[in-house]
């Protein structure tokens, strides 16, 4: 069978749209030609275009009429409008976690400890609704960027589940690191809360996933999330926070601690944990505990290769982990982190499906059943722990 060739447009130039582009190169089964990318800073998006050889749209609307899809990398208060443009244009959407949520009152004092989270709920669900309706409408499909879902391990995971059909008694997640990078993260109203939806969104999807494929698998419906038990924590913004220059603490109104209690319809459980106050790189791990099996998934770090490197100026130029505080010492080095991450198996998946129809693990309801999740877990945060209902999709 000849190939087929999509082709595709990427918006915005931060991190999230650099490991994009370069998931795509990767794809092998689809041809992928990346036409240009679309930013509302110019000279960012210009320097992003001229170094890969891509074209610089500066209005959204020419981009859309020269592709078949689009990567949605800008921050999260702008993934609707961008999403329902292209879906309205029948294109393939590609949208980066998180899929949407609420962000702010418009005000310009807006401070998330004091937002009101039934309301931010409410307005959640509500931005949900819009944007599968816009899909329903459309010839195109909302593809969720939730790499975790395709990471090797838990894609090992699922193969496990289908072929034993074990039920999933337990399931326990953390991602953590010791703090983003992003300016726009710092603030509630540009990226709709704090690490609990920043980070917590990726072992809960992954999580969430597997749940689905144990339900289909044993009684071919997937099980669902029926209560969330919350609490978050604001470490760094305490008076009496220790900055020793190790861990961000520069955030103005976001929570960068997270627990998530989750309670399925089958009455088992999961419990997600999300931080920006570890140190020693990137914490990604999901461990499952099933009635026949148990398995951990060490996403970040793994021990696939480990270095010793006795003095710092040594691995100058060497890519070691994310997130790492130093060089110096023992390190699992990860030989290709964007692997063991999911990345280039996510691109691969999404374009088989556009371009030949196939089956994709990240639908638009599993992002909607993600985020559902969250913010009743906010709620149940601002009520000290209260189970919360969720509404599934």
């Amino acid at each position: 069978m000849q190939k087929k060739t999509i082709r595709a447009g990427i918006v915005g130039t931060g991190f999230s749209a650099t490991f994009h582009y370069e998931a795509l190169l990767k794809v092998y089964g689809v041809n992928v030609e990346v036409v240009g990318v679309h930013t509302i800073d110019f000279e960012g998006g210009r320097k992003y275009a001229e170094k890969r050889g891509l074209r610089f749209f500066e209005t959204l609307e020419p981009l859309l009429e020269e592709v078949d899809s689009i990567h949605v990398c800008v921050p999260p208060k702008f993934h609707e409008p961008i999403s329902v443009a292209g879906l309205a244009r029948d294109k393939f959407v590609i949208c980066e976690k998180p899929l949407t949520g609420y962000f702010g009152d418009g005000s310009a004092d807006f401070h998330w400890e004091r937002a009101d989270k039934e309301v931010a709920l409410r307005e959640a669900i509500a931005s949900i609704d819009r944007m599968l309706a816009a899909e329903k409408k459309s010839k195109g499909r909302l593809l969720y960027a939730e790499n975790w879902v395709y990471a090797p391990s838990v894609q090992k995971e699922r193969e496990i589940l289908e072929k034993t059909k074990g039920q999933i008694l337990w399931i326990h997640g953390e991602e953590a690191h010791s703090g983003s990078h992003s300016v726009d993260y710092a603030y509630a109203a540009r990226c709709g809360g704090g690490v609990m939806i920043g980070k917590g969104c990726h072992p809960l999807t992954a999580a969430l996933y597997l749940k689905r494929v144990e339900g289909r698998v044993r009684d071919g419906k997937p099980i669902r999330p029926k209560t969330v038990s919350a609490r978050t924590h604001a470490i760094t913004r305490m008076k009496n926070f220790r900055d020793e220059g190790h861990i961000r603490n520069t955030y103005y109104d976001i929570d960068d601690f997270s627990l998530m209690h989750v309670e399925f319809e089958d009455g088992t459980m999961a419990d997600i944990f999300a931080s920006d106050i570890v140190l020693g790189g990137i914490h990604n791990w999901l461990e499952i505990c099933a009635n026949n099996h148990r398995t951990l998934c060490n996403i970040n770090p793994n021990t696939a290769m480990q270095t010793y490197n006795p003095v710092e100026k040594n691995f100058a130029d060497v890519y070691v982990v994310e997130k790492i505080g130093t060089k110096q010492g023992w390190a699992c080095i990860s030989p290709e982190e964007d692997w063991f991450t999911g990345y280039p198996q996510e691109m691969e998946s999404f374009y088989r499906s556009i371009a030949y129809g196939a089956p994709c693990e990240t639908d638009s309801l599993l992002a909607a059943d993600t985020i559902s999740t969250i913010y009743s877990a906010y709620v149940s945060a601002d009520k000290q722990g209260t189970a919360v209902e969720v509404k599934n999709y």
